[in-house]
């Protein structure tokens, strides 16, 4: 009897054992990085939030697009707002991250900083305050850089794109260096924007894509 006994422990020892093994296993697959959806939220003004086109014409949700033809499992949160300065941004990231805990933050703001003709310290301040708060948070951080046309005197419009190189260098997030690249400095830019000569129109939307796309797919 006790030597039967002690078969059956030694085997049902083996069988929970086994059962654990398992069940560790599958809780380990289920919380697999790799098995999670991303959620990517892009913090920008007009140039993200379709200002003048089509619904489903600017480059976030033709991005949306792209990631879905390529079975990425990400979704995207678009909180741009047109007019936004970095200043906005700033005071409505946290409520963002809490919301959605994103796992990338798109941070594409400062032309209007520029346009309202506030110091370049204030919008490095404020940049560097969100990619933080966001790195903080967990996600990973796209800064998003912007130029400003020669107008504004060289001085300016140097330290201003050399601002966000800046930003990225401080905080180790990645960069696209200028989101019009190819628009905006095109041979003939005419053709690529709407008629107030500051927006780009919907042909010009696949291109901003694809100068966004190569670095966030890194961090995909």
């Amino acid at each position: 009897m006790k030597a039967s006994m002690r078969r059956w422990d030694r085997r049902h020892f083996i069988v929970a054992g086994a059962a654990a093994a398992l069940a560790g296993l599958s809780r380990a697959q289920a919380t697999r990085p790799g098995d999670q959806s991303a959620v990517i939220l892009v913090v920008g003004d007009s140039l993200s939030a379709e200002y003048g086109l089509k619904r489903g014409e600017g480059w976030v949700p033709l991005m949306e697009k792209r990631i879905e033809q390529q079975k990425i499992a990400a979704r995207v949160v678009n909180a741009s707002i047109s007019g936004d300065t970095s200043s906005g941004g700033r005071s409505r990231l946290p409520a963002l991250l809490s919301k959605h805990q994103p796992t990338h933050v798109v941070l594409e703001l400062g032309a209007n900083d520029a346009l309202r003709g506030l110091p370049i310290q204030g919008t490095e301040d404020n940049l560097t305050a969100m990619t933080r708060a966001a790195q903080a948070a967990g996600a990973k951080v796209l800064l998003v850089g912007i130029q400003v046309p020669p107008n504004y005197g060289s001085d300016y419009t140097r330290r201003f794109a050399a601002m966000f190189r800046t930003v990225a260098d401080k905080t180790n997030a990645a960069l696209v260096p200028f989101l019009l690249d190819g628009v905006a400095d095109a041979p003939d830019p005419a053709p690529l924007f709407q008629a107030d000569r500051i927006h780009p129109n919907a042909t010009a939307q696949p291109r901003i894509l694809d100068n966004v796309w190569p670095q966030l797919r890194k961090l995909l």
